[in-house]
Formats: structure tokens, C-alpha cells, sequence
């Protein structure tokens, strides 16, 4: 990076994900001495790149790219380009013309749990604690403040996830409130909050729930300051590399490790306590959802609507659902 005359124009760029180890000497004046930080798309960017990869395909009549990218939120311009490539081959594998939203929704999930496990046998016990699950998951997302809007239940396995209940934000969210995150760790305890509370079991199917909510309490008490016992004080359990690795183990008392547990448990506990109230209160509507899930597998927003509509008014003869067979 040396040598070169004063009338030469060269400039040498590079690109790495770990700019936290590179030698300090790259980055002196005169060397790669300028930085750029290339972050994921937002939902202006992504429309954009979608219509750039979409335009050479045959969309159907109501495909709106736009919706596209606002349920894509995080998603790179590669896994835009691929999204785009998987919704045409599974409209090809079926045979039609054109492409669809459903073809564009069967890609994301696709993408994001993986590829439908349809020869996996599922024994009746499993089938109900799926869909109790995710009726769980459902009603808090549509029943607490500041959550997402959902937009699909489904109880078929998908990848690793057995049952996955889909939301999908309105808008790019570049920072979250406090409400946002208990009533998002609230969702999440929803599963196993449901399955203690219509069928009084525990079952491993929440494993991932845990893990997530621990996690964002994790968060709360130890990076955000959202604790009035810890307050507005940082204790990282690892300093945090470029992409989240753990570095360097932090050091502080154990006193303050004490406190620091106290706070996710009681974070995480209030949680749950709120998910088993409401849904105690909602029962028959968990258990109108679960057996619609049970009879057709899968539910958008529209169909969950007249669910809701139909509980309102106590299941009564007047309020016939009909939804398409499994």
C-alpha cells in the first residue's frame, strides 16, 4: 500500500465482518483510514432491491412489493435476491403462471424455519400441545399494548420449529420501549403459560421461547438499564465483539451477580404471571382457536379475525366459521 507516484488514482477497498480484530497498523492515515458500516436495508431499501430481482418475473395481480419488504424487516439484499428466486421456483413447482403472495409468504418461512417436514408423523398429543401452543402465543400477541400485529398460526413443522405464530411489525423498529419488551417476552411465555393452563402439563415445545425471553431480560437488566433495583448502570456478561461474540469475561462482585439474577427471574416471572392471568380470562377463546388450528393446520390474520369475532359473541349459532379444509 506504499510505493506509488503522486499522479497515480488508486484507490484499495476492502470488506471484512471483524473490523475488532484488525491490526491497528491497517487503519493509520494514508491506509484503509476510512470506514463504512453497511447495515441491513429498511423498508424503502428493500422494496426497492425486491423490485430490482422481481421484474423480470410474471407477479400476479395483487402482489404488492411493498408489503413484501415491510414483512421482511433485517432481511440483506442477498436474502432479498433469494427470497425472490424462492418464491418462483415454488410457483413453478405448482404448476402456475404467475407469482403470488402465497408463493412469497411459502418462501419466507421457508427461509426463515426452513423446508416443511409434510412425512413427519405426529402422534395426537403432540398435535394438540402444537396447536394449545401456539393459541397461547396468538391470543397475547392480539391481546397486549405495543405488540406486532400477527399475521399466521401454523401447526405444521417446519425446519426445527414444530408450530411457529408469525407477527409481522408495521414499520422498522430502530429502538423498543420498555412496554414493547415485557409484552414480547409475555408472548413468548404464552406457550407454556397455555399448556399449564388448559392442559395442565409442561412439555420441551417451549424450549425456544425460554431461551429468547431469558435472553431479552438478560438485556433489560444488564445493557439497558430497565431495572429500578439495578438502574440505569451497564454489567455486560462479556465484552461484546463486532457481531455479538464474546470476548472478554466481565468482572463484577458477586453480590451484584446475585442482583443481577434476582431481576431476570422476577422480570421473567411477572411475565409469565401476566400470560397465565390473561389467558385464564380468555380460555374459551384458547380453546376455540386451538381446535380450529387442529382441523385446518393454518390461519392468517383474516381467518383469526372471525375467530375472535365468533368468541365475542359466545360461539353462538349465528357465528358459523367457515374456513378451508386441511
Amino acid at each position: 500500500m506504499d510505493g506509488f507516484g503522486g499522479e497515480d488514482t488508486i484507490i484499495i477497498l476492502a470488506a471484512t465482518n471483524r473490523p475488532d480484530i484488525l491490526d491497528p497498523a491497517l487503519l493509520r492515515p494514508g491506509r484503509f483510514d476510512r470506514q463504512v458500516n453497511i447495515l441491513p436495508p429498511d423498508v424503502k431499501g428493500r422494496t426497492s432491491i425486491l423490485g430490482v430481482h422481481a421484474r423480470r418475473l410474471p407477479l400476479a395481480e395483487g402482489v404488492d412489493l411493498a408489503e413484501v419488504g415491510k414483512s421482511t424487516p433485517g432481511f440483506t439484499g442477498a436474502q432479498l435476491a433469494n427470497l425472490v428466486n424462492e418464491a418462483a421456483l415454488l410457483a413453478a413447482r405448482a404448476g402456475k403462471e404467475t407469482v403470488d403472495n402465497r408463493d412469497f409468504d411459502a418462501a419466507k418461512d421457508r427461509m426463515l424455519m426452513g423446508v416443511q417436514r409434510k412425512g413427519l408423523v405426529i402422534s395426537e398429543f403432540d398435535r394438540r400441545t402444537m396447536a394449545y401452543h401456539e393459541a397461547g402465543h396468538a391470543i397475547l400477541a392480539k391481546s397486549l399494548p405495543d405488540a406486532d400485529p400477527l399475521h399466521k398460526i401454523t401447526i405444521i413443522p417446519q425446519g426445527r420449529a414444530m408450530g411457529h405464530t408469525q407477527q409481522v411489525p408495521l414499520d422498522d423498529r430502530h429502538a423498543y420501549s420498555k412496554e414493547y419488551l415485557r409484552s414480547r417476552i409475555t408472548i413468548l411465555m404464552g406457550g407454556r403459560a397455555a399448556e399449564e393452563v388448559i392442559l395442565g402439563q409442561q412439555t420441551t415445545g417451549a424450549e425456544e421461547d425460554i431461551v429468547l425471553a431469558t435472553e431479552i431480560a438478560a438485556k433489560m437488566v444488564c445493557r439497558w438499564g430497565m431495572s429500578r433495583s439495578i438502574g440505569p448502570l451497564a454489567y455486560t456478561r462479556g465484552e461484546e465483539g463486532f457481531l455479538g461474540e464474546q470476548m472478554v469475561a466481565s468482572s463484577y462482585s458477586a453480590a451484584t451477580a446475585r442482583l443481577l439474577d434476582q431481576e431476570i427471574k422476577k422480570l421473567v416471572d411477572g411475565c409469565y404471571a401476566r400470560a397465565t392471568e390473561v389467558l385464564k380470562r380468555e380460555e374459551p377463546l384458547v380453546r376455540d382457536l386451538a381446535e380450529v388450528l387442529l382441523q385446518t393446520e393454518t390461519l392468517d390474520r383474516e381467518e383469526m379475525e372471525i375467530i375472535w369475532s365468533c368468541s365475542a359473541k359466545k360461539r353462538n349459532a349465528s357465528c358459523a366459521v367457515d374456513l378451508p379444509a386441511a
